[in-house]
């Protein structure tokens, strides 16, 4: 890695989300979101876990970012928790739930961290979901209040946000299969109307948040993945387009074309998006950027009745999510993405594994299969913007080993081990490796 290159103002950071980190949610009159309500129904989540602790970075947030400057980051994306400002989802701001994101902001500056805010990493207020959630478009509507009024408290030292966090899980495991919160299993019908709503909410929030800070950088972050056929037959290759276009097109051809084609709505069983006069319009606003999440490619087949199956290579190597590692496919991936869509700017705002961590009898804790991952996942970025990509910055999935959603705490994706009992913090064996780099990198802008 010692002759691999970046830019000096190439962003190097950690990401995490606010459910999966904060704890806390009874304090401070932060409100019920979906995700309480989602874990307090037997058999959602393993073992009845919950976030109601998490990693408590709420009273934590301060050892948080120290780690954060040992490990030489010069990023940190972290989500706002909209119950934690908006108890009811609309309204006027919590004041306690909006001071404590003013005091995490101003000491990530004081540390020379660059904060790059999301608003929206799946805890919708429950006050809203009783409204129909993301099914409603009106939740769109009072979304872009919210940004409006985070925008204007932390804006004067927040130039980077991104609107929403992977709104095609959101849309598909929140409504459509019922595996995330809300836990609805509303069908094919459910994800696309959940998901128009979704980008419907994104297009006005940037324009929400551009009428009060002019200046700001706004993006949105996606989950893409790249789809490659079984075989080269063309039943194969079929699946593989109609994969393609529910998991990428579907979001990408109305953020950047204003429109949802034909082949994407056929991939859904001909359920159409419930469009209004203004909403491809207000979907499309131009971005500053790009966020990529990337975790592992798709390798599909055709099935019985034209339906696409997933399989899984025998060669390959998976995570514990049973995700394959495939490294070149980020590469890929952001090259298309440069290519079809050319997006002013990319960040790739997640990416990591979960594997299993050996905790050693001196209190280190060793996890070469993530260093490794990391590794050769910066490695295929820098192969992508020699192909051409415009990528500005890397975000290390995650910070601090979490709740892993319907996982509960069975995965572990931090680069910094929690033991849960105590919440006592270790960097692991990947998190020195990553700071190394990082210090490395600086070195070589440096001559």
């Amino acid at each position: 890695m010692s002759d691999t290159r970046f830019a000096p103002e190439f962003v190097w950071g950690s990401a995490t989300a606010a459910y999966q980190i904060e704890g806390a949610v009874d304090e401070d009159g932060r409100g019920r979101s979906i995700w309480d309500t989602f874990c307090a129904e037997p058999g959602n989540v393993r073992n009845g876990e919950t976030g109601a602790v998490a990693d408590d970075h709420y009273h934590r947030f301060r050892q948080d970012v120290a780690l954060m400057s040992q490990l030489g980051l010069n990023g940190y994306r972290f989500s706002i928790a909209w119950p934690r400002v908006l108890p009811q989802g609309t309204g006027s701001a919590n004041e306690a739930g909006a001071s404590f994101y003013d005091a995490l902001v101003d000491v990530l500056l004081e540390a020379g961290i660059e904060p790059f805010v999301t608003l929206y990493h799946w805890d919708l207020p429950q006050p809203l979901e009783d409204r129909g959630g993301w099914l409603n478009r009106k939740t769109a509507e009072c979304f872009a209040a919210y940004a409006e009024i985070v925008a204007r408290r932390l804006g004067d030292r927040v130039r980077h946000w991104i609107t929403l966090n992977e709104p095609q899980v959101a849309a598909f495991a929140g409504y459509a299969s019922g595996e995330h919160a809300p836990g609805r299993r509303e069908g094919e019908r459910g994800g696309v109307n959940a998901a128009h709503h979704l980008l419907l909410g994104h297009g006005l929030a940037t324009d929400a948040i551009r009428s009060v800070r002019p200046d700001a950088d706004v993006g949105i972050t996606l989950n893409l993945v790249p789809v490659h056929p079984a075989s080269g037959s063309e039943p194969d290759r079929a699946a593989a387009r109609r994969q393609d276009a529910r998991q990428n097109r579907l979001f990408l051809e109305p953020l950047f074309r204003g429109r949802y084609t034909q082949e994407t709505i056929q991939a859904f069983g001909g359920v159409e998006p419930p469009i209004e006069a203004g909403d491809l319009a207000a979907i499309s606003r131009p971005l500053d950027f790009l966020g990529v999440n990337y975790y592992s490619r798709s390798v599909v087949r055709a099935g019985p009745e034209g339906e696409t199956e997933r399989i899984r290579p025998d060669s390959s190597r998976y995570t514990e999510m049973g995700w394959e590692v495939y490294p070149d496919g980020l590469r890929e991936l952001l090259v298309r993405l440069q290519t079809d869509y050319a997006p002013p700017r990319m960040y790739v705002t997640e990416n990591g594994a979960a594997f299993s961590d050996v905790s050693l009898h001196d209190g280190s804790v060793r996890d070469p299969e993530r260093r490794e991952y990391i590794k050769e996942h910066i490695e295929a970025i820098g192969r992508a913007i020699s192909d051409g990509a415009d990528v500005r910055g890397y975000f290390v999935w995650s910070l601090l080993d979490n709740f892993e959603w319907a996982h509960g705490y069975s995965k572990r994706f931090g680069i910094v081990y929690v033991d849960y009992p105590t919440l006592e913090r270790v960097t692991k064996g990947s998190g020195l490796w990553y700071q190394n780099f990082v210090r490395g990198q600086r070195g070589l802008a440096a001559r």
